[in-house]
């Protein structure tokens, strides 16, 4: 192997995930920025339009803020995946989640104020799914919809729902397809992503005890 091609290989093993945020509190995309500096390649985007802008295939993880003047989240994030950018996308907002959610293309929510520790632990999460087949970020996406609904909504709404309904089958019908595929799972991932699967009725993804806070 020649010198170059050593060097070239160490460069890239040696880059940092790229973290996209987008929110127009200019004074909180730097904070976000500054939590996730040491660790990550972060850049800012103060707006809708900025963020298109910045959009590029180098992107791994983008933070977005759903409202915003100009050009919102969700438009934004449309854009994302009309342009077929292969990243992992959060949506941290003060915007309660409701059950439109479930036909919004992204891989989690994060309410506001978010943690330092929530953050971090939210890229993180993100970059390792990006690791994934498609099959698997989409079990993920759908696990994270239904635990954001499920601590925003009652039981009485929830099996109201045919919405929720919806990702409840598409996680059974998931689960089906990822049963023998689960040898690679990192373990915090795996706990994380069948935590809310360990009930002992197959046919009931969900027993009392998980809504008994709602």
């Amino acid at each position: 192997m020649s010198e170059d091609t050593t060097t070239a290989d160490a460069d890239h093993t040696d880059e940092q995930p790229v973290v996209l945020v987008v929110e127009d509190e200019p004074d909180l995309a730097d904070l976000y920025a500054a939590w996730l500096g040491a660790e990550y390649d972060v850049r800012t985007a103060y707006g809708g339009h900025e963020a298109l802008d910045q959009l590029a295939d180098d992107v791994d993880v983008i933070l977005l803020d759903r409202r915003m003047p100009g050009l919102s989240g969700d438009e934004v994030l449309d854009e994302v995946r009309d342009r077929g950018v292969d990243a992992r996308v959060a949506m941290v907002t003060a915007v309660e989640p409701d059950f439109d959610i479930v036909a919004m293309g992204f891989d989690d929510y994060l309410v506001k104020p978010v943690t330092r520790e929530s953050l971090l632990e939210t890229v993180e999460g993100l970059y390792g799914r990006s690791q994934y087949d498609s099959r698997m970020q989409e079990f993920f996406a759908v696990s994270s919809k239904m635990g954001v609904l499920e601590s925003e909504k009652g039981r009485a709404a929830l099996e109201d729902s045919e919405e929720y309904h919806e990702l409840e089958r598409r996680a059974k019908e998931l689960r089906a397809e990822l049963d023998e595929d689960v040898a690679g799972f990192g373990e915090d991932d795996f706990d994380s992503a069948f935590r809310e699967f360990d009930g002992d009725d197959d046919d009931d993804l969900f027993d009392d005890a998980d809504f008994e806070d709602l």
